[in-house]
Parts: structure tokens; C-alpha cells; sequence
């Protein structure tokens, strides 16, 4: 359980950082070349979720995030011997999903500022944590395709 709370603290960490860094140096819709045409630096407030679904409901997305974090700490974490990749995943997804909700409890938005295009499609802007939660997902998925079990027993047997 050491990795899975050591990867979280430092992906909140990590993403705290990044975003503060862009916020105490740019304003609300600066946006810096990185690769001209393909890549910005563009800092943005997001009051919704994914693709701004539930904009403008920071307390629902509080309270869900709340309540996700609950149920993966009860349901999938505590009393459990996870293996080295479920420890990885949902260290990542904690770490994702607390460093947004770190964000809308601060600023009542979460700070985005990685901006792609992608042969004329502008990506919607996104940042660290949001990479930690789709990645801890894509971990997740081919865990359960590959059949890979942990040991569900508690560990006080």
C-alpha cells in the first residue's frame, strides 16, 4: 500500500505544481507556442468535467469526486492485497482525481492548460491530473481483460 499512497501523494504533488507554476505566470487565456501549430501552453479555467460536461457545477463535481474516492478506498482499496499494477493504477487515479478536486476547492475551477491540435481538430485543453486519471483507467481495463486478480481476501486472514 506503500506505492499506491507514495505514486498518489506525488502525482498530486507533481500536478499542484505544474498548474500553480502556469497560474502565477500566465493569465486566463495566455497561450505560449511550444509547437507551432500542434502544441500550446494555454492557460484555462474549466468549471465542468471532460469536454466541460457540468459546467458551472463545481459543488455536484465536489461531491462526486468525494463520493468516487470514498468508494475506492472502501470498495476496492482498504483490506485489500493489491499486485504492483492495481497499486499503480488507483495511486494514479487518487492522485488525478484529488489533484482536480484540489483545484475546485481552491479556485472553483480546475486550471487546464495543455493544448493540442490535431490535424485542425483543437483538442479541448486538459492538464497532468486528467492524463493520471485516463491512464490509471487504461491500466484498469487491461488488468480486467488480462484477468489479472488480487488477492480480495482482508488482510487479517
Amino acid at each position: 500500500m506503500k506505492k499506491l499512497f507514495g505514486i498518489a501523494i506525488t502525482s498530486i504533488v507533481l500536478d499542484q505544481i505544474i498548474k500553480n507554476v502556469f497560474f502565477l505566470f500566465m493569465n486566463y487565456g495566455d497561450s505560449i507556442a511550444i509547437i507551432d501549430g500542434f502544441f500550446n501552453i494555454t492557460l484555462i479555467g474549466n468549471t465542468g468535467a471532460a469536454f466541460s460536461i457540468l459546467s458551472s457545477n463545481t459543488i455536484l463535481l465536489i461531491l462526486i469526486s468525494i463520493i468516487v474516492l470514498n468508494a475506492l478506498y472502501f470498495g476496492f482499496i482498504k483490506g485489500k492485497n493489491l499486485n504492483a499494477t492495481s497499486q499503480v493504477s488507483f495511486g494514479l487515479l487518487i492522485g488525478g482525481i484529488m489533484g482536480n478536486l484540489i483545484d475546485r476547492v481552491i479556485h472553483m475551477q480546475v486550471i487546464d492548460y495543455l493544448d493540442f491540435n490535431f490535424f485542425g481538430f483543437d483538442f479541448p485543453v486538459f492538464n497532468l491530473a486528467d492524463i493520471l486519471i485516463v491512464v490509471s483507467m487504461v491500466l484498469i481495463i487491461v488488468q480486467i481483460f488480462k484477468g489479472e486478480k488480487n488477492e480480495m481476501s482482508s488482510k487479517t486472514k
